[in-house]
Order: structure tokens, then sequence, then C-alpha cells
């Protein structure tokens, strides 16, 4: 399998993020990439590449171009604002919600950040653009090998995506790069793409994105909103709405979930994806399932990602791999390339 590789993805990296009422060092940090990387070298488990370079235009055809134009100047403009901001990451400070108007683009840098944000938990750090964009062009590029004939392809990039919606960010995530893949894949000719996110958090911005559409299905497993981040969508009964019902599939599950449970539910998904009549898949793959993920709740083990990748593989589709959480940094390496190595071995 071939990997892309974001060689800018350690430009982010911030300093602190807001977890529970107080500062914390990001989990979110370059070490996730780096491990997964020396995990694959380690295993000399197939080719790693660069990405090739794409204009903005392929992102703007997931992303609002008023939100991918406030990304890539907003480090700029932070620091426009007072000198010292160079030494310090940029965080929201107000938000839009119920009553208050989204359609008018304020003048104020602070306010534009509220309206293109949805926590406090996400710094926007001087490389945040170069990295994210970078990550893009992975995904793009993963799209490529595999329009190509590749069987698979594995995008390894951060920060992040799933969480990011058509024009905001937040859980750590600023383009959306597995929804762009998919978008790709449909403009190559992919009558019908199915999107399917194993992280332990719900994709919401993916799902949102493709929320009214029939021609991409969402699928994602993760923890109970009732109790896990982003708690405001994943519920089960988010079908899709207008040309979009029924082509999104949300099963969440209670905090402590073993693999058994969690291996049923993705059985659910794939035979959903099978019946959709999906012609390539997009598998957003977050290992923070993991028994010993620090911010998550389900206790799958490293050997069970083995089972995974043959899991997905055993679906038949082409299949670009875009990299989500993990944030138990240690494992993130091992976990993620077991998922690989299984998808391999069966495919």
């Amino acid at each position: 399998m071939i990997t892309i590789y974001n060689h800018h993805h350690a430009l982010h990296h911030g300093k602190v993020e807001m977890f529970r009422g107080e500062l914390v060092p990001c989990f979110e940090i370059p070490a996730r990439a780096d491990y997964v990387l020396q995990e694959l070298e380690r295993r000399n488990f197939g080719p790693v590449q660069a990405p090739s370079e794409f204009g903005n235009e392929a992102i703007t055809r997931v992303h609002a171009r008023r939100y991918v134009d406030f990304l890539a100047g907003a480090w700029d403009e932070w620091v426009a604002l007072d000198p010292a901001n160079a030494q310090r990451d940029a965080f929201p400070s107000y938000w839009p919600i119920r009553t208050f108007r989204s359609d008018v683009l304020p003048a104020s840098f602070p306010a534009r950040m509220g309206l293109f944000s949805y926590d406090a938990g996400s710094p926007l750090t001087s490389g945040t653009w170069q990295a994210a964009r970078a990550g893009a062009c992975c995904a793009l590029t993963a799209v490529q090998r595999v329009n190509a004939g590749a069987r698979s392809a594995f995008a390894l990039t951060r920060p992040p995506g799933h969480h990011a919606g058509a024009d905001f960010f937040g859980g750590y995530c600023f383009l959306n790069n597995a929804a762009i893949a998919a978008q790709a894949l449909r403009d190559a000719g992919a009558a019908r793409v199915a999107v399917l996110d194993v992280d332990f958090h719900h994709g919401n911005g993916t799902q949102a994105i493709f929320y009214d559409r029939s021609d991409v299905f969402f699928a994602s497993l993760h923890g109970d909103p009732h109790t896990e981040y982003p708690y405001y969508l994943g519920y089960a009964d988010e079908q899709g709405e207008g040309a979009g019902l029924g082509a999104n599939l949300n099963l969440p599950l209670p905090r402590g979930s073993d693999f058994a449970r969690w291996r049923e539910a993705l059985a659910r998904a794939l035979a959903a994806i099978a019946s959709f009549g999906a012609e390539a898949l997009v598998v957003s793959l977050g290992v923070d399932t993991f028994a010993g993920d620090p911010i998550s709740g389900f206790r799958l083990q490293s050997a069970d990602f083995v089972q995974v990748g043959a899991d997905l593989a055993a679906a038949g589709l082409p299949t670009v791999f875009v990299f989500e959480g993990g944030y138990a940094v240690a494992e993130v390496g091992i976990n993620t390339v077991n998922v690989l190595e299984g998808f391999a071995q069966r495919g």
C-alpha cells in the first residue's frame, strides 16, 4: 500500500488547548504522525511519497471559499492585532449561536474566528494553514493513486479533518480530508462513494457536508454523543435529509464497548455501504478506539486492529484511508499500521 505523507504536518503544533476548564498541553501533537511513519518504515510497509500539488479549487469543492480565505490569512491577521501574538496561538472567544446571524462577515478578526469555529480546543498556529492544506493535497494524491488502479492508498497527515465542516473548524480539524477525498472520487467518475468513519468521535463535519446528498453515503460508529464529544451530532435518528435521506448511518455505542460489540457495528455499516452500491470507499481512520486512549472510551486492543483492516478489505472496494484521531501516542503507530496490514493481507 502506498502512503502519501505530509512532510509539513509539524508546522501545526499547538502549545495548549482548553480541556475541561483548564489549559493543558495539546493531545493532538506532531509525534502522532511521526510514530505512524516510523512504524511503516519499521515494517517496510510499502512506499512513502510526498503529495502532488493541487489548487484551492479542489478544497473549495467541499469548503466555503470565504472560510478557506479566512484560514489562509488567519495567522497574519492574528499577529497584526498585536505583534506579541506571534508567541501565542489563536483561540476563538465568541460564537454566533442561535438567533445570531452568520451570513454577514464581520470586519473584526476575533468575530470572524468565532464565526468559523465551534470550540475552544483547537488552537490555530503559525503553520496551521500550511499543514492543513498539505494534508488536503495528501488526500487528493491518494485518490489519484486509487483512480490510477491502486487497490488502496493511505493519506498520513495531521491535523485531522473529520470534525471540520464546510465553513467551520473544531475538534483539532481545519480541512476535512475525508470529505475532500470523497468529492474527488465523485468528480473523477465514481457514481456513488461511501465514507466510513471509525474514529471514536463522530465525524460531525463529514456528516454535515454530505447530509442532503444521495451520492455520498456516510456511516459512523462512535461514542454515544449523549456523553461523548462532539455531543450535538451523531445520534442514531440522523439519517440524512432531502435527497440524502437514507444516506446517513450513525451507530453510537456506549463508553466501555469492547471489540466484539464494536465489530458488530462495523458489520452493520459495511452491509449498509454494500446496499448503497458504493463504487469507492474513504475510511476516516481514527484509532482512538484503543483501550489506552486518554480522551476516548472504547476497549479495542492493538491486535484487534488487524481484524478491522481485514473486515474493511472484505468490502472489496477501492479504498482511500485518511489518518484521523488516536492520542495514545506510543501505540498510535502500531494500531494504525495494524489496520493497514490487516487490509493488505486480506486484500
